[in-house]
């Protein structure tokens, strides 16, 4: 299996009893095999009986008979949410983790032309649903201190409109958990497959490529960099589970979920970044810039009153991808990564997402600030960081090779 491949090991997720909706096939079976390989028990929930019998016979035969569930739940529908809760917590005596990844997509028609009822069957499965399961499995986490409770998210692709922005919603939904559910035990996050050949995504794609003007191999060709085998995802929402502690409120990827488990793809290219003498000393200069600049804006954060630098530090987890801890550590290793001359892999945090961040700073600041001299003076340190943060990520990618 390819989540016995990387660091994690078969005792990660021992006695943690997961929830995973729509598991009866694609991403939510291999999710739910990949987790009682971790060593979790693992409840099914499936609308469609027959698959969701299958999927726990087939898993039984391959694990433990005694570590997997089959509950039969439309997520939309409130009774069947509750009659889940009540079977899992008989069955295995508590419900630690929730993974919603059931989901339902209409797709190949505009916005304009998408019919109504397609918009709310979207959000009964998409955004319905997992409100439900939050309502149902909550109060128990918050009871014992502990918890995951995981959206999954999409959003952007044309033509599927009524999916995406239900599927963008739950972003949302776990950011609002997260900020809800500080200091409690419980930890909520949200994270995307990528692009993955389930007959649910094949089926939008051959709808949805030739309304772009492209062919099915274009459109793959396209998007060849986030297409993950549907195992592959499945492993990705595993892992990232088992690391939650590491994704505490934020939007991920299954690949980013698998570089952190030390998961290698074969079939996925890797980048190794080799940069000139002098390209690694200006990186390095503008890496200790951007980390020094950062480690300013806390100190500044830290001055203030609790209730601003609660929401300054959400503001910047919510815009920059990732909490300023982590951000400090990855520029750390970045750092100490372009000292030694190290020309072997290393993960390259998303600079473009704290480029963001200081320009959204910059959008707060026109809007709260009437002093034109003061504005002028804080767009001008604004716009130095932003430089900063750009000019380090061209350096290292102007040096990408792919192998």
């Amino acid at each position: 299996m390819l989540i016995s491949t990387g660091k994690l090991t078969r005792d990660s997720l021992a006695n943690q009893v997961i929830v995973v909706t729509g598991a009866g096939g694609g991403i939510g079976f291999e999710a739910a095999r990949a987790l009682l390989w971790l060593g979790a028990r693992v409840v099914i929930a499936e609308v469609d009986k027959p698959k969701g019998t299958e999927a726990v016979q087939r898993l039984a035969a391959e694990f433990s008979a005694d570590n997997v569930l089959f509950v039969q739940a439309d997520v939309g529908n409130e009774d069947d949410v509750q009659h889940l809760a009540r079977e899992a917590q008989r069955h295995f005596g508590k419900v630690d983790v929730v993974l919603n990844n059931a989901t339902l997509a209409p797709h190949g028609k505009p916005v304009h032309e998408s019919s109504i009822e397609d918009w709310d069957i979207s959000y009964r499965v998409n955004l319905r649903g997992p409100v439900l399961l939050a309502q149902a499995f909550l109060p128990g986490m918050l009871t014992r201190q502990h918890g995951t409770f995981v959206c999954v998210s999409s959003k952007g692709a044309a033509y599927l409109g009524a999916y995406e922005s239900m599927k963008a919603a739950q972003v949302h939904l776990a950011e609002t958990l997260d900020a809800e559910l500080e200091n409690t035990g419980v930890i909520a996050f949200t994270i995307g497959p990528g692009l993955v050949p389930t007959a649910t995504a094949q089926a939008a794609v051959q709808h949805i490529a030739p309304l772009m003007g492209l062919s099915l191999d274009e459109f793959y060709a396209m998007n060849q960099s986030a297409i993950l085998s549907v195992e592959a995802a499945g492993a990705g929402f595993a892992a990232a589970i088992a690391l939650a502690d590491q994704f505490k409120g934020q939007e991920i990827s299954s690949i980013q979920a698998l570089i952190s488990a030390q998961i290698e793809l074969a079939s996925q290219p890797t980048a190794q970044r080799v940069l000139a003498s002098d390209e690694s000393t200006l990186a390095l200069t503008l890496c200790q810039q951007v980390r020094h600049t950062l480690e300013e804006q806390v100190q500044g954060w830290q001055q203030r009153s609790i209730f601003e630098r609660q929401w300054m530090l959400r503001d910047f987890k919510k815009n920059a991808g990732m909490p300023v801890e982590q951000w400090l550590d990855a520029l750390s290793q970045l750092e100490r990564h372009l000292e030694s001359g190290d020309k072997t892999n290393t993960t390259m945090p998303s600079l473009d997402r704290l480029a963001g961040f200081y320009m959204h700073l910059g959008d707060l600041a026109k809007g709260y600030e009437k002093d034109p001299a003061k504005l002028a003076e804080s767009m001008t340190h604004i716009n130095r960081w932003v430089t900063e943060v750009k000019q380090l990520l061209e350096v290292l990618r102007s040096k990408i090779k792919l192998l």
